[in-house]
């Protein structure tokens, strides 16, 4: 089993070598942010999609 180090070590070494620190922290907090809603889906905490539409078309008015 993969661990989470070698996970990150796997995306860093995909990411150009012009990558900055800021780019590797934002790709890191992107992916745990994504790692938590599956989970909160695979747990049936997630929202539905008709309650998403309403909440996202507040922002898109």
């Amino acid at each position: 089993m993969e661990t989470v180090k070698d996970s990150v070590i796997q995306m860093i070494h995909r990411m150009p070598d012009t990558t900055s620190v800021e780019d590797i922290m934002a790709e890191l907090y992107f992916r745990q942010k994504v790692d938590a809603g599956l989970q909160a889906l695979d747990k049936n905490k997630g929202k539905e999609h008709n309650a998403v539409k309403e909440r996202l078309k507040k922002w898109l008015e």
